[in-house]
Formats: structure tokens, sequence, C-alpha cells
């Protein structure tokens, strides 16, 4: 047998060295997908397009008319396809599902469309043989792929899994819609300035993007502030008019979500806020242009930036504005779409799913009643059935802190006829758990919507969320029964058939076969390209484990693609990286609960093993960290100061340099993620046990062949679950531990016993990594020895050390190692988002497939 040839049972697998190359050439059958689109008229289309909407010539064009020119081609095969589904939902009267979220983060599209429209190498091919040059610089199809920003429309996990969950709705051919804002600017973009995280604006092409078409004529009229003047109708009953009211407008756009093979093409509906009017003419007659133009600038705001502050009470009116201004322009448009087609409201929650992404929108249950009794004048009842049929919430977090509240009094200043509704509720709720549990006062003050503490009240979103929605899901198997147990226990009590779980996945169109072409032709030659759209077939890789020559390609794709994150490293950072050492990343949200702080800790003990003990680690190391501090997140942004104070010290060390290396990228993002994830040997998924509701940068680092080393937290479990004990490194207490840790919590007692824990301990109360701001890390040791280390990084550390070093002597067996990385690629099937959105359509939303 030829060394290009592997073979494995029944099946022989021939490859070439240029099989292997991570060029963003698709190879896997892609383009055979879909046979009815057209290509022949692409490069005049193109040519067209240049002249008529930039009015260039294709030679004077530049960069952005380029880019902007191939996607509006693009575009039109996409809202054809977009036209046809539509009419298929209309044809079969469909029960359609609206996802509303606060952050949809999308990354950059083009790519993604052309793979799922099936033309992806198609169009490289006529775009590199067009011989497009800017300025006298050649410019071919990557150069047109690389130059897309990310849109900014989200943040981290929710708005990624909500993006996910969008492209494997139109993928299985189900009538999906996502519903957003179309923020001017992201969370922020983030640069390190002497080793701080400093934030600037986050300013994406929201006006002039190509993916985005305005949709004239479909204005939402959203009436925000004002009072309740209490009336009476003409037979006598209570009659709130909700008057002095102000119009915010809110202007939809859309963004086309192509399935994979190109067949569905549903919608991601985003909305801009405008005032209702320019401004006020008489006060512009009168020469005061700024205060007649203020108003108009207030409302705009509500769409300008994700996530405004909410440290004070302005900051928190703009926040719950923003929420219901999302809130608001969804209901009108789903009611809207329904009324077209029905003319009552008898089969609304039988045509109609709202899934509720989290509490952001939780006043949807108050803006469906207020729809429903005040403009289409349905009696209470019947209202209330309709919206608890129609809704469903989604849980993110077990963090009672992270699930919002809001003071009654700024509800009431904002919507005061959403309080006034939520207080009914909240009235007919605690008069039926008076019938349920009688004379139980705890247990109705625990399950009020409505908070009373010290003369003020505070609306619970989560509990109204409940409350309305007929299914609370978690994310993860062990998150969804901590949201019974822990989290809302007595709601569980009550209704035990609402709760349920669906465990989160991961698009594997983006995150494996664009974000890792190699890898995915590898997979593709030796088992056909049928697991794109189920990922369950990666199973039948299995068969390879003991094929050597397939593992040497394995291990030459995970080389390759860590070539090309050292060169990431290289331009951003200025620094070589040699990519023959264990890569172990830890990217996401920093975050205390991620523990990120555990990663350093450990850095410090390898380091100072080299330093004092003259121990070196079994195999050269290099950590890469990534991710994001909330801007008011103190302790977060000094955990990112410490990452760089770590590596500055290390790195210039001559000893413990040629060991460790410490790296971080900044300004992580989908576009970033997809070129990192490829590269990792490692993952880091360390977050405290019972604090991570499941995770899916756990899921993308698996599929890529990355060994995860984490705790028996969130979706890890059920990693560990699939793909086995022998190729995943468990350490650290488990959720049943924490509370005793933290209750019998002794920081003497830990340093004790461990004298590698009391040294990285004292280095953080010394100067090592601060020489030139003294005390700085001081925060950071006084929460963990004096502050009761909430997030148990002394009980873990020794767990964590000698898992880490497990791990390093498995990597020296290289045959074995990737064989493990093999393994995880092949078993994390389960982690698709097809599978999660197969179970929300068949328990939750109950949507079907509606194929050509």
């Amino acid at each position: 047998m030829s060394d290009n040839t592997m073979t494995s049972n029944d099946a022989t697998v021939a490859f070439s060295e240029n099989d292997l190359t991570t060029s963003n050439a698709i190879s896997c059958s892609t383009d055979v997908t879909v046979t009815d689109i057209d290509l022949s008229d692409f490069k005049e289309s193109v040519c067209s397009i240049v002249k008529y909407a930039f009015g260039r010539t294709i030679d004077d064009a530049g960069i952005v008319d380029l880019f902007n020119t191939l996607c509006f081609v693009v575009r039109r095969y996409m809202v054809d396809r977009k036209i046809e589904t539509e009419k298929r939902y209309q044809d079969n009267d469909v029960k359609r599902m609206h996802y509303i979220s606060m952050e949809f983060l999308t990354g950059p599209l083009l790519a993604n469309n052309l793979i799922n429209l099936g033309i992806y190498d198609k169009c490289r091919q006529i775009i590199n043989e067009m011989n497009l040059k800017v300025n006298g610089v050649d410019i071919d199809f990557d150069d047109l792929i690389d130059f897309e920003p990310d849109p900014a429309l989200g943040n981290g996990g929710l708005g990624r899994l909500a993006a996910c969950f969008l492209d494997s709705i139109a993928t299985l051919h189900m009538p999906g819609f996502g519903y957003g804002i179309n923020y001017d600017y992201g969370l922020f973009r983030q640069s390190i300035v002497a080793g701080y995280q400093r934030e600037r604006p986050d300013l994406w092409f929201n006006k002039t993007s190509p993916w985005l078409m305005r949709m004239s004529g479909e204005k939402c009229r959203v009436p925000v502030f004002g009072r309740i003047e209490e009336s009476e109708d003409m037979e006598g009953e209570y009659n709130p008019m909700w008057v002095e009211w102000k119009l915010i407008v809110g202007r939809p756009h859309d963004i086309a979500i192509v399935g994979y093979g190109g067949k569905t093409v549903n919608r991601l509906r985003l909305f801009s806020a405008w005032a209702s009017e320019d401004f006020d003419m008489h006060i512009f007659n009168e020469g005061d242009y700024v205060k007649a133009v203020e108003e108009k600038i207030q409302f705009e705001n509500i769409s300008k930036i994700l996530y405004p502050s909410d440290s004070n009470e302005e900051g928190k009116a703009l926040r719950l504005v923003q929420e219901y201004f999302l809130v608001a322009c969804s209901v009108h448009d789903i009611i809207s779409i329904y009324l077209k087609t029905h003319e009552n409201f008898d089969s609304f929650h039988e045509k109609v799913a709202i899934q509720l992404n989290d509490t952001h929108p939780a006043i949807t249950v108050a803006e469906l009643m207020r729809s429903f009794i005040d403009v289409h004048s349905l009696e209470w009842d019947d209202a209330w059935n309709i919206t608890t049929h129609t809704l469903g919430y989604t849980n993110h977090t077990l963090m009672p802190e992270a699930l919002e509240k809001w003071p009654a009094s700024i509800v009431r200043k904002v919507i005061p006829r959403h309080l006034q509704i939520i207080h009914e509720i909240n009235r007919r709720f605690l008069a039926l758990i008076e019938s349920k549990y009688p004379g139980d006062h705890e247990r109705a003050q625990r399950m009020s919507i409505v908070e009373r503490f010290d003369g003020s009240e505070n609306i619970r979103m989560a509990h109204l969320a409940i409350v309305g929605s007929h299914s609370v899901n978690g994310v993860a198997a062990i998150h969804s029964e901590l949201v019974k147990k822990n989290l809302v226990p007595d709601f569980y009590d009550l209704w035990p058939e609402k709760f349920n779980n669906k465990t989160n996945g991961i698009t594997p169109r983006r995150w494996l076969l664009a974000a890792n072409p190699a890898l995915s032709r590898l997979i593709c030659d030796a088992i056909g390209d049928n697991w794109i759209s189920d990922l369950e077939q990666l199973k039948e890789i299995e068969s390879f484990l003991h094929d050597k020559a397939f593992l040497e390609a394995v291990q030459k794709v995970k080389r390759e693609n860590k070539i090309r994150l050292a060169d990431i490293i290289m331009q951003s950072l200025r620094i070589d990286v040699d990519p023959d050492c264990i890569f172990d990343i830890h990217a996401k949200r920093i975050h205390e609960y991620k523990r990120q702080l555990l990663n350093v800790m450990n850095i410090i003990h390898l380091f100072l093993t080299i330093r004092h003990d003259g121990i070196t680690p079994h195999w050269p190391r290099t950590f890469i960290f990534a991710g994001k501090a909330a801007p008011g997140y103190f302790m977060a942004k000094l955990i990112i100061r410490l990452i760089h104070g770590v590596a500055d010290v290390i790195n210039k060390d001559r000893l413990a340099s040629k060991w460790l290396k410490v790296f971080f990228i900044p300004d992580y993002k989908v576009s970033l993620a997809e070129k990192i994830i490829p590269g990792a040997d490692v993952s880091e998924q360390i977050s405290t046990a019972g604090m991570e509701a499941s995770g899916t940068g756990n899921m993308k680092f698996a599929v890529n062949g990355a060994l995860t080393i984490g705790t028996l937290d969130g979706a890890n479990i059920e990693i560990k679950d699939e793909v086995g004990d022998d190729n995943i490194y468990i350490f650290g207490h488990k959720v049943e531990d924490i509370a005793g840790l933290r209750s019998s919590f002794n920081a003497v007692n830990w340093l004790k016993k461990d004298r590698y824990l009391q040294r990285v301990v004292a280095s953080l109360d010394s100067d090592l990594f601060c020489a030139g701001e003294p005390g700085i890390f001081k925060p950071i040791h006084y929460a963990m020895v004096n502050g009761g280390d909430y997030y148990c990084h002394m009980a873990d550390f020794r767990s964590y050390v000698e898992t880490q070093n497990r791990l390093e002597k498995d990597y020296l067996e290289k045959e074995k190692w990737a064989q493990k990385s093999l393994l995880n690629t092949a078993r994390t099937g389960k982690f698709s988002s097809d599978r999660t959105i197969r179970e929300y359509a068949q328990n939750i939303w109950n949507i079907s497939s509606i194929v050509m």
C-alpha cells in the first residue's frame, strides 16, 4: 500500500498533499447540493453592479466596491429563494416560530452564504479568473472574504447560539425567524494598552451593509412614557387609557438566512429606532435647533449600542426602553403577519410560537396581553390562554444576580400600561398560589413576580417569563436540573410539566466546514459529505482510528492550523510562536466564574517550578487567551492585566520562555474564533462547577479535535459522556461539593496543605508580575484569601495542576494523542444545533419541515 492511501475495514481513501492545505477552498462536494443556480452570467453581473451601483468600471473599483458587488450578486440568488420559501410557507398555512433575542452574533456572512448556497468553489474560481486589481495590487477571492467585518449584533454565547439556531432552522426547512435590534455599535472593540483593556466603539456597516435589506412600508410604531388615565367604557367597565405617550418608530431591516443546500431561505429581522417626527418645527423656527432635535436623538439612541450602561437611573431606563422596543416591534410584526391570513385570534397559538432567548425579551408576556386586550379587544382569559400557549422561555444563567429585575418606578415611567398588566398577572398568579398552597405566605413572596422590599418594588423578569410561558428550558442536562432544584424550585413544584432540557448545539457549517476546511476535506474524502447536514455521521471516521496514514493526516491538518494561528499572533502581537508547542487555548468572555484566573495560577506554578525547582515541563507549552471583560467589571479587567503581567515576565525570561509562552489575542469575535479554534490542542473549559449554563465554545473546540480540560459543569458533562473518559481531562470538585466548600472555607487550611498553592498565591500579593505598578494585583489576592474564594480557585488548584501534568505527559505519545483528537471529532455529532432545533421543534414549538 502506498503512503498516500488510507485503509480501514472495507473503506479505501486516497489523498494527496494538496488535500491538506489550509486554504479557504471548500471541496466537500458542497457545490453539487444546489443544481438550479445558474452562474453563467455571474461575471457579467459583477461588472454591471460595479458600474450601475457604484459608478465605476471593474478596473477602477476599490475593495469596498468589489466586496459589496460580490455580496449583491450573491444576494440576488438568496432573495429569489427567500421569496420562493415564503410562498411555500403561505401555500401550506404553516405554523411559524419567532425567536426574539437581544443578540445575534452572526459573524461574517459572505463565505457562509456561498457555502450554504453550494456555490463557494465556483464563485471562487470565477472571481479569481477575473484577475481583479485595486490600485495595481492583485485582489483575489480570499481577499474579499477576509475583508468582511463582523456585524456588531451581539456579545458572546447568547448571540452566537441564536445565530447557529437560525442556520439550523433554515437547513431543516422550518418556518423560523429571528427578531433583534439593528445596532449601530456592538459591545466594543477591545484593544490592550500597557496590559489594560481599552474599549473603542465597534461601528459596523449597518447603514450600508449589502446583507441588510430595508423593508420599506413595514414600520412599527411603539408608544413609550406617558401616564395612565383611569376611566370607564360605555358599559361602566374599567377602561384605563394610556395617554401622553411618545412614539418611537421601528424600521425593519432583513438579513436573509440561507439553509444548507440553498432550498430554504428565512430571515432575521432587525429594527432601527427613529423618532416619529424629525423635530418640533415650532421650536426650530424659534432658532433652538439643538432642542428641536433633542428628542429625535434621544429615541435614535435606543438602537445605537448593544447593552448601554445601566449604572444610573437614566441608563436603566434606556436599557428597558431598548428591550421593550425590540419586543413591541417584534410582537407588532408577528401579529401583522398572522392577520394577513386569519380574521381572528382563535388559532393564534396554533399558528404562532414565540421563543424568548433569556429574560431580556420577557416583557413580551405583558406586550402580547396589551396587544390582545387594548388593541384587539380580547377578553383577559382568552388573551392569557393564547399568550401562555404561544410563549416559550429559555433560561441561560444559574446566577440569581444575573436574572433581570426592573425597579417598578422605572417600568412605570417607561411603560406604565405594562406595569398595570404585570400587577394584574401577578394578582391572579398569587391567587393560584394561595389555592394550591393555602397560607404559605413565604412561598408566595418567593414566587411573586413583584418583589417588595423596604417599601420598593422590583419586577422579576424571569418569574414573569415562567408564569407567561408554556415551556421553560435549560440549555444542558445539568443546567436544567439545577434550574429546577436550585434556581426556581417553587415553580418546578407548581408546574413540573413546563420544565425541560434542550442541550445547546453549534452549526457544523460554520464551525467545522468553513472554519476548518482542511479537516473537512479529509473527513469528506473518508466518509463523504452527508455529515454536513447530519453531524452524527462523523462517527464513521472512528473506523480510521488505527489507520496510521489517516492519523498522520489529521496531525498534519492540526499543525497547519497551528501555523495559521501562529501567523495571527505574529501579525497582532509581533511575537514568534513555535507551532510544535502544545497550544492551550482559553477563549471566552472574561469572568471570575469562567476562571481564567485558575489557568493563570497554573501558569505561574509552572514558571515558579522552572525557576525555583529546576523542573521543566514534559513538552513546551503555549497558553493563549482571548476574550472581553464587561467595561464596568473591575475584577475581570484586572485578570486581563494579570495575564499580561505574567506574560511579560515569562516571555522575557530566558530560561522559562524556552518552555512557556503566554499570549492574549485582543478583540475576540466570530471571525477570530474561526481561526483560533482549529489550532487548539487543548480547550480550557474550567468554570466553577454549577455556574456555566452550557457553553458552546467547548463544542466548537471538541469537534475540531481539541481535547478538553474541564470541570463537570455545563455541557462538559455531556461531552464527557459522548467522547469517553479517556478522551477528556476532567478535574475539580462537583456541583454538589461547591456549597460546602464555600460555607467551610478557610484560606489558611488550603494554603497549609499545598506549598505550591502557597507560593502561587503569595506571588499575587507581591509585585513579581507588576514591578512597574506595585500592588495592583492585591484585590485578586484579597478576594481569594480574605474574600471567601467564592469561585473555588484554591479548592480546585491541586486537581487542576495534576490534570494538566497528566495531559502534558499524554501529549508525548503522538499517535495516542491523535487518536484522542480523532475521537473528539467523531463523537461530538450530538452537539449539532440541528439536533437541538429538532428537539425544540418537536417538543416546544410544534413546527415541521416544509420541503419543496
